[in-house]
């Protein structure tokens, strides 16, 4: 079964669709796209992402952008709440990114708010959707100290080193990889990705943004993930069917709230 496990369908482009997103998830599932997890980045907007649940094989998350800095979470309630809704199979993306805000104070807004989604998460019972740039010992540490191991969650989008990748796993987080690692600088992320055990992978588009290679230039959208995991299974040295299952094992298991059943319609 081949996954989109991490876009953003609030965001993608439409235009080739005459304006109707039901054209862009057809597109996908022209190109075997079965199931999709779209991704909340602030709660203000998160009614509309979840609406997109609607339409079967379509499954959202509930949480606050690390960079949203006005939707920063300072209390849970809201979160919590909306967490409870049938389609809504995780929390996030949340996480750190010290990349483009350099202020400290900054920083903390964003420890705060990520502690918050965690310790929501370990009520719940939901995996955590994590975003992490130029902020490792400190996302690996709040992980340790709010986190919950036994559901644990994804680093998404992962660009990160490989000994980060293992700290992750130790904390029951998988790695999902999007179009980056088709990128012609990717090599370091390549390396990284020939060391993982399939059993620990995802595969994303983070559509609109990071088309893979062939790509690139495009806006992306979920129909590009086969190019993901076609690109992920020849660095595995592996059969694409074979990727694409093991994939969607691991997704289901740790999303358990998703029915594998459940197909795009």
């Amino acid at each position: 079964m081949l996954i989109d496990t991490h876009c953003h369908l609030d965001k993608i482009d439409l235009a080739p669709y005459e304006g109707r997103l039901d054209g862009a998830l057809d597109a996908a599932k022209e190109n075997g796209v079965e199931q999709i997890l779209t991704i909340s980045v602030d709660l203000d907007g998160f009614n509309d992402v979840y609406a997109f649940t609607s339409r079967p094989g379509v499954f959202a998350s509930c949480g606050v952008h690390p960079l949203h800095k006005e939707g920063l979470l300072s209390t849970g309630d809201t979160l919590e709440s909306l967490s409870t809704k049938s389609k809504v199979v995780a929390i996030g993306e949340t996480g750190l990114d010290y990349f483009y805000d350099k202020d400290p104070e900054q920083h903390r807004a964003q420890q705060e708010s990520f502690a918050i989604h965690l310790d929501v998460a370990g009520r719940q019972g939901l995996p955590t959707i994590i975003h992490t740039r130029d902020a490792k010992a400190d996302t690996l540490d709040l992980i340790r100290s709010h986190g919950n191991d036994a559901v644990g969650g994804v680093v998404h989008c992962f660009t990160e080193d490989y000994a980060m990748a293992r700290a992750a796993l130790d904390l029951n987080y998988l790695i999902s990889i999007s179009g980056i690692v088709t990128f012609k600088n990717a090599e370091d992320l390549r390396d990284t990705v020939r060391k993982l055990p399939l059993e620990s992978l995802l595969i994303e588009t983070d559509s609109p943004y990071l088309a893979p290679v062939p790509h690139r230039g495009k806006k992306n959208e979920p129909k590009y993930v086969r190019d993901v995991a076609q690109f992920v299974a020849d660095i595995k040295q592996v059969r694409y069917e074979e990727l694409i299952e093991i994939s969607a094992q691991n997704f289901h298991r740790k999303f358990s709230k998703v029915n594998p059943s459940e197909v795009l319609g």
